[in-house]
């Protein structure tokens, strides 16, 4: 039998704690990426001038340097005391969704999806989950272009880690503007749909449903959300505007 590790990451800004997730290691650098994305620590590859691990052998602290106009930006946001984020969801209520609203910007239209396509690329999930194959244990997060061209696909315990893994490995190369469609193996929360919002990736597709809470952020946000219906179909949720169908 096989168990899915899991082990602390201490993410540092400019030298100073800032956070500590329990993740599976592995892709650490593109995790970081991601996750400083999704809190706004960054908007830009440019922002950073180098990720890198405090110990060249401990590959669980990494600590993320700014440039000196990003980090004045944020010097605010970064003032606060490190905390723990855990595998399941974090605070809840209506009010975060009114503050996200305000912190986020809408998701532009673009070009529709084919919906069929969408739909096989949310079903081949399990395809690319080798981790999940071998420990039954693991979120899956893969996203494509508008060809539903695979550009990222992480997995890890915690659905926010694949989804950070995936996200960061994009922004790093530059390549994040191509992301169309985003499929997820586990259930879509609010925060889920936070970080697909800083990444401006405007359908997300799940095989559980959605919160009630990301429902109503990712409709504010002219995000498509959708998950995996009964006979090969999608339920979609809000803004099903951008999923075409052959008639």
């Amino acid at each position: 039998m096989t168990f899915i590790g899991e082990e602390p990451l201490s993410i540092r800004v400019q030298g100073a704690p800032y956070a500590v997730v329990m993740r599976t290691p592995g892709g650490e650098k593109a995790h970081v990426a991601g996750f400083c994305l999704g809190e706004g620590i960054v908007d830009h590859p440019a922002d950073i001038t180098n990720i890198a691990f405090c110990d060249g052998e401990d590959t669980n602290v990494v600590t993320v340097t700014l440039t000196p106009a990003r980090r004045t930006q944020v010097a605010a946001h970064l003032d606060r005391r490190t905390y723990i984020s855990q595998t399941s969801c974090g605070i809840c209520g209506k009010s975060i969704v009114a503050d996200l609203v305000q912190a986020l910007s809408p998701v532009a239209d673009g070009e529709p999806l084919s919906g069929k396509g969408a739909l096989d690329c949310l079903q081949r999930l399990g395809d690319y989950q080798p981790l999940r194959d071998q420990t039954r244990a693991a979120h899956g997060a893969a996203i494509y272009d508008h060809a539903f061209n695979q550009l990222s696909v992480a997995e890890d315990v915690g659905r926010h880690n694949a989804l950070d893994k995936a996200i960061g490995a994009l922004f790093l190369d530059g390549r994040l503007p191509q992301a169309r469609l985003l499929t997820l193996s586990s259930r879509i929360s609010y925060e889920l749909v936070q970080k697909a919002a800083r990444a401006r990736i405007p359908v997300i597709l799940a095989i559980s449903r959605p919160t009630a809470l990301a429902v109503e952020l990712a409709a504010a946000l002219n995000i498509t959300l959708a998950s995996l219906g009964k006979d090969d179909s999608l339920m979609v949720y809000c803004n099903a505007h951008r999923l075409v169908w052959p008639r």
